[in-house]
């Protein structure tokens, strides 16, 4: 059968301490699901369970080879589930500041696509 997009929302995350890229795109995709609502998943798409959804995310983000792709995975709470990370976002200078683990003054910046689609 063949999938069409339902929707693409999209979204910002910011690492400002700690210099973790898995914190980035986690909070990229966590802002790009913040505000929605997909009842057209049920009343138009006809499905009989949030998890027949698939969900494809695409984040960039500084570092990719060190994000955790299960973490960012969990921040959505159904669908079946795929990531594609590849090298983007910002890197912006900050101020490191040691109580907060910074390992130097590097603000990462993810951004981030979550499509729904439906077969």
């Amino acid at each position: 059968m063949a999938r069409k997009r339902l929707i693409i929302e999209m979204g910002m995350g910011i690492d400002q301490h700690g210099q973790e890229p898995t914190v980035a795109a986690s909070r990229a995709v966590r802002n790009a699901i913040a505000n929605n609502a997909l009842p057209g998943v049920w009343e138009v798409a006809g499905l009989n369970n949030p998890n027949e959804m698939i969900v494809e995310v695409q984040v960039a983000v500084p570092y990719p080879e060190k994000v955790r792709e299960e973490e960012v995975l969990a921040v959505l709470p159904f669908g079946r589930k795929t990531l594609t990370v590849e090298s983007g976002g910002m890197i912006v200078q900050g101020r490191a500041i040691p109580e907060l683990n910074d390992r130097n003054d590097e603000m990462l910046i993810a951004i981030a696509a979550v499509t729904v689609l439906v077969e």
